[in-house]
């Protein structure tokens, strides 16, 4: 890579986090205490749902909510294939087997027709993707899952900032999961977040993050815990960790506009190109534009031919029934198939300039007029 490549993920880092994750450092307490609490409240006005627990990564808010929703050995758990490996190797860390429900061939999101169509006396819970953060039909998908008494879960690890009927994601399912890690719209360097529905859920998830603990508990010993029910884990975030995500969230919606506003740019600009095909994002949504996903013929070819140009493609995740370990849960995807013949992402991030953007797509059409 140089300098001056026009890439696809970037860190967001602002000077202002120095001095509070200095003094943060040096105070003699960097677990789990009053900054994780401040982020909480924090966040809980942000996403306007209070039932926010901070996690050390978003798999482990994948895993912790499958643990909330009951999934164990012997039950089935319906996900989408088109997604990070990180989405659904927590399905198999639960004990419980994948179902792979087809995409939409356009927009790579869960189909729920196909969702529907896999569910059995086993199924426990819906995986549900904001694949590069265009919201999936989560009403559909919900009304599914009330008909058949099951638990939703939203993998909005591309999704922070994205609305589905106007409503921030987090407030819409069951679980919802966002991620916090190095190239995400804002990082915490890593760490993520499950927001719940039920105050239950949330009540439990609080002391399955720490080993099942209740740390609000008054002990009548320092460290000495009272009983403890069930098993839990060592998921929670940090002060350090909290203090970063502290200083970030006063620029997540301007990197987001961002995001968002390299997206209406693209999609006014690369209409009615020979060979590339632009996703129409669906009327009640809008994406938070982690990825800006384009269909492209020769594929391939465009991502070397954008490469030399100095510009990074990529199609980011691959497929995850092609892995190895997935390979119990193999079937026909024709949906799939299609989506992630010709899909591939170009950089829409909050460092993409009005120049750069300008200049992507005169390399696009430059392939299209050359190659197409």
């Amino acid at each position: 890579l140089t300098m001056e490549q026009k890439v696809l993920f970037k860190v967001h880092m602002p000077k202002s986090v120095d001095k509070p994750l200095l003094e943060v450092l040096h105070s003699g307490f960097i677990g789990q205490g009053k900054k994780v609490d401040e982020f909480e409240e924090k966040l809980g006005q942000y996403f306007g749902n209070k039932k926010v627990l901070t996690l050390n990564s978003g798999t482990s808010g994948l895993h912790l909510a499958l643990r909330l929703a009951n999934v164990g050995h012997g039950d089935e758990v319906i996900t989408t294939a088109m997604t990070c490996t990180a989405t659904n190797m927590p399905i198999l860390a639960a004990g419980a087997k994948i179902v792979w429900a087809d995409v939409n061939p356009i927009t790579g999101l869960i189909d729920p027709q196909a969702i529907e169509e896999k569910i059995t006396s086993k199924t426990k819970a819906i995986m549900m993707v904001h694949f590069g953060g265009i919201p999936c039909d989560i009403d559909a998908i919900n009304a599914i899952a009330k008909k058949y008494n099951l638990k939703t879960i939203e993998d909005g690890a591309h999704a922070i900032g994205a609305e589905y009927k106007s409503l921030k994601i987090g407030n819409h399912s069951d679980f919802i999961m966002f991620s916090l890690q190095a190239i995400k719209h804002f990082t915490t360097v890593d760490g993520g977040l499950l927001l719940c529905k039920d105050q239950s859920d949330y009540e439990r998830g609080k002391l399955l993050r720490w080993y099942g603990i209740d740390r609000d508990e008054k002990r009548k010993e320092f460290r000495c815990e009272e009983d403890i029910v069930e098993y839990g884990y060592k998921y929670h975030m940090n002060d350090i960790n909290a203090t970063i995500g502290i200083e970030q969230l006063k620029y997540i919606d301007e990197i987001v506009s961002k995001h968002i506003d390299n997206q209406e740019y693209y999609d006014r600009t690369l209409q009615n190109i020979k060979g590339i095909a632009v996703i129409k994002k669906p009327n009640v949504s809008k994406s938070s534009s982690w990825l800006y996903t384009l269909h492209v013929d020769k594929r391939d070819l465009f991502i070397t031919w954008m490469n030399d140009q100095g510009i990074m493609t990529s199609r980011v995740h691959e497929r995850n029934d092609k892995h190895t370990l997935f390979s119990d849960s193999q079937c026909e995807l024709p949906g799939l198939d299609k989506f992630n013949a010709t899909q591939v992402s170009i950089p829409v991030g909050w460092w993409i300039s009005n120049s750069d953007r300008e200049y992507i797509v005169e390399k696009i059409v430059e392939f299209s007029k050359k190659f197409l």
